[in-house]
């Protein structure tokens, strides 16, 4: 099946075209699940990758998606100190019930439910970075401001 008619993509550009937001979304032939492999598919680098990962509010039992460099590692210990959110891992069900994606293809938005969301600083050094759109094989360039923009995010110092 071309990836860009998969239902999770088409999600992602719906909700692009919804926003009047002019990004393409990229199909790939190689996996971008991880950062390491979306930079080298991609030939970026892997500080240039937005990697999504998704966390579970430990108060409240809601999603929280922290959106980081692909070069860095999440502090949850300094967003708990940033924001008094503390967050709790999320299992893969977690994940796909509260986002509407698998793991390894969330993009920063386009959900199936509002999520409170984190954007990494380090992400502005670059012109734009590049997030996925739906699938480990669909990918999409944005800018930082564009970025925060679409998902309604906090910058938050987030990195160990």
């Amino acid at each position: 099946m071309n990836d860009k008619t998969s239902d999770s993509v088409k999600r992602v550009q719906a909700f692009l075209a919804e926003q009047h937001a002019e990004l393409v979304v990229q199909s790939l032939s190689n996996t971008t699940r991880t950062a390491a492999e979306a930079a080298a598919t991609l030939g970026c680098e892997e500080a240039q990758i937005a990697k999504s990962l998704v966390f579970r509010d430990e108060a409240t039992d809601e999603a929280v998606l922290v959106v980081a460099s692909g070069a860095n590692r999440v502090s949850t210990e300094k967003i708990r100190r940033e924001t008094g959110v503390s967050l709790g891992r999320a299992n893969a069900a977690f994940v796909r019930e509260k986002t509407g994606f698998a793991i390894g293809g969330i993009p920063p938005f386009a959900h199936t439910t509002t999520l409170r969301t984190f954007l990494d600083p380090d992400l502005k050094r670059f012109e734009s970075v590049w997030a996925a759109a739906g699938t480990p094989f669909a990918v999409l360039e944005i800018t930082p401001d564009e970025l925060e923009r679409l998902a309604d995010a906090s910058w938050v110092e987030l990195a160990e």
